[in-house]
């Protein structure tokens, strides 16, 4: 199993850079509350500061959006409607352990994250443009089709497991109480993503290894290395320019993506 943004994409936005982790061993009893809480007091403390929307991570995915023909203040990226909902209500909602933790690393942050579960995803999984004709779950159970062009995540079996790239995931994918392995994906278009990508993906391995004791494989993903082999054995974690180090050891938000 392969995943990729498409070349049309990467044509499109070349400053795009991707995490990717896969995660086995997760469970929905892990306890990463205060973990959760550590990344979500960081966020607040960078939102004491002025609000999301003047945040370089977030203007930049405002950008894509407006070129997507998308009116950015009615799409949000994941990333946003998260800060947004932590200025104005003082938190996030609780679903399962680790979709808590991954909205919390996505505020602290301010990079969209996306958590889907592996058993739901039919062979590769492809960020691109959509011809129209795929299907996308939402979380209330009605099936609809991206409009032809817009960006998603599309498997094998020509499922959409998004809509409009960042803004909203699938129900069909979403992580659930038996979800055991998961493709986390987080994704930046700003001036500094990679390095902020890079150590993003370290704190998420961290968590993983600390709160599930979980097998994990990740890359940092960039045009010059635009694909990670989900299903390949190991434990590295490949940056964009080939070095590498070891790595330690839903109904998903609708915030979340």
């Amino acid at each position: 199993m392969q995943f990729e943004h498409s070349a049309q994409l990467r044509a499109a936005y070349p400053d795009l850079v991707a995490g990717v982790v896969r995660a086995t061993g997760i469970t929905a009893t892990a306890d990463v509350a205060q973990r959760t809480a550590s990344h979500l007091a960081g966020a607040r403390e960078r939102l004491a500061g002025g609000a999301e929307s003047g945040f370089p991570e977030i203007q930049a995915w405002r950008r894509a959006y407006a070129a997507m023909g998308l009116r950015p203040t009615r799409y949000r990226c994941a990333a946003e409607a998260l800060l947004r909902r932590l200025r104005l209500d003082g938190d996030l909602p609780r679903l399962h352990p680790l979709v808590d933790l991954c909205n919390a690393v996505s505020a602290a942050y301010a990079i969209p994250v996306a958590v889907l579960d592996l058993d739901r995803v039919d062979g590769d999984l492809v960020v691109r443009p959509a011809r129209g004709d795929e299907e996308y779950l939402t979380f209330a159970g009605d099936t609809e089709h991206p409009d032809p062009g817009e960006v998603t995540f599309v498997d094998a079996s020509g499922r959409a497991h998004a809509r409009r790239w960042t803004n909203r995931q699938s129900g069909w994918s979403a992580v659930r109480e038996g979800t055991s392995s998961v493709l986390i994906v987080a994704e930046a278009l700003h001036s500094g993503a990679e390095a902020d990508v890079t150590r993003l993906v370290a704190a998420l391995l961290a968590e993983l290894a600390d709160g599930w004791s979980a097998a994990t494989r990740a890359a940092v993903l960039t045009a010059a290395a635009p694909r990670f082999d989900v299903t390949a054995a190991g434990g590295a974690v490949t940056a964009a320019g080939g070095a590498s180090t070891r790595s330690a050891g839903q109904a998903v938000s609708p915030g979340t993506r």
